[in-house]
């Protein structure tokens, strides 16, 4: 998930405590953390009403998966059924956060690209990239993305309008090897219109916070991908830590970040307690 050596020897040495507690919790199924709860993937949907959001697409459903980690583990199989659950929730806007295939695990492979494909949303397929993305080849997952029918934003923004009504989807580059650029990114959105973020990294809505967004979509903890009963995450990344899963609303503002847990698995082959997620997010006009 992290990218720096002293994040992966702290990963190892919260494993031997997930290792001796999924001992304890032998009991429940010894396989259910590689072969049972990865491939469990949990629908959330999350309502949410902002000043800035135009009375015209009301009742819209944007859809966020992320960090599906293609890889050995997680292959073209699992890519399929996740394309058709997605599907399932009829997206008029589908955003993926990030990390479409595993560097440590995986390669990058057309064959992801007639899957991605079928998926379809009124008004939209929208990417940011991941940290294991451009750590291997992010010309050419950027290619793999818009040839299946997704934009990528690196610092830029694409309006979409409903009549003369219009909302701002606004992607910046990942922080660990790119150059996040918001008040780019930002050019051309109005104080007084919605903006929804995607940044891969969850801890970017610190600065986010101080710019006109509205709501921050992010991936790249996995929800620390093991937790355990009475304990909590095993270990989430760095960037990933203050804001590591679930919505997060900002005091005095109607500002939220929501961290997906993220589709596949990284480093350990194994979720437990922390389901792979797809999020439905319904969002309405707040006239108050």
């Amino acid at each position: 998930m992290d990218d720096t050596p002293l994040s992966r020897r702290s990963f190892l040495k919260h494993s031997l405590l997930a290792v001796g507690s999924l001992g304890l919790l032998a009991g429940m199924g010894g396989a259910y953390g590689i072969f049972g709860e990865p491939n469990w993937i949990q629908t959330t949907t999350v309502k949410l009403s902002y000043k800035r959001y135009p009375a015209s697409f009301a009742g819209m459903r944007i859809v966020q998966f992320s960090d599906t980690h293609i890889s050995k583990y997680s292959g073209l199989s699992h890519l399929t059924r996740l394309a058709q659950l997605l599907q399932r929730q009829e997206p008029d806007i589908l955003v993926f956060t990030g990390d479409l295939f595993d560097s440590r695990q995986g390669e990058i492979s057309d064959d992801v690209i007639p899957i991605l494909s079928q998926l379809q949303a009124a008004h939209g397929k929208f990417a940011v990239l991941g940290n294991h993305d451009l750590r291997m080849d992010a010309k050419r997952i950027t290619d793999i993305l818009e040839k299946s029918g997704f934009k990528v934003l690196v610092n830029e923004n694409q309006r979409i309008s409903r009549g003369e009504e219009s909302i701002h989807i606004v992607g910046v580059d990942e922080m660990f090897h790119g150059n996040p650029d918001l008040p780019l990114a930002l050019q051309g959105v109005e104080r007084d219109e919605f903006a929804l973020l995607l940044a891969h990294e969850p801890d970017f809505a610190d600065l986010a916070s101080k710019y006109a967004i509205d709501l921050q979509l992010s991936g790249h903890s996995h929800g620390g991908q093991i937790r355990i009963p009475f304990y909590g995450s095993v270990f989430t990344p760095d960037l990933g830590q203050k804001y590591s899963m679930g919505l997060y609303n900002f005091d005095g503002t109607e500002f939220h970040v929501y961290t997906n847990r993220g589709i596949g698995t990284t480093l350990l082959p194994i979720r437990f307690n922390c389901r792979p997620e797809i999020t439905v997010f319904v969002l309405e006009t707040n006239s108050i």
